[in-house]
């Protein structure tokens, strides 16, 4: 049986919109009325992916897979977001992940995602 993934969304602090160029840049449209925030894909729960991010989990390799965005401004997961998109294959979650960036941002939101 192949390998489920999730979607999901962190809350980041505002603080990444004013010290993060990279994360300013990616989001022009944002006004300052709604959260920034973090969309991954996972094959563990939310939960588990979040406490790697901010715990910096590093795999058998020694690579740290734990994005450094969230690690330092990631503040609670946001399952209004994401809890109606169901367990799929790697491909759709990659395009699933994209979609959903895109569609915060056209919400107002600031958005990063790998």
């Amino acid at each position: 049986m192949p390998t489920a993934y999730r979607v999901y969304v962190i809350e980041l602090s505002r603080k990444v919109f004013t010290e993060d160029r990279k994360f300013r840049e990616a989001n022009p449209q944002f006004n300052g009325v709604q959260q920034c925030l973090y969309v991954g894909m996972t094959s563990k729960t939310p939960q588990e992916r979040f406490k790697q991010h901010k715990t910096g989990y590093r795999n058998a390799k020694g690579h740290d897979l734990s994005a450094a965005i969230v690690k330092k401004y990631g503040l609670y997961l946001r399952p209004s977001l994401y809890q109606d998109i169901g367990p799929m294959s790697r491909e759709e979650a990659l395009a699933v992940e994209k979609g959903l960036t895109l569609e915060l941002r056209g919400k107002g939101y600031a958005v990063w995602s790998n």
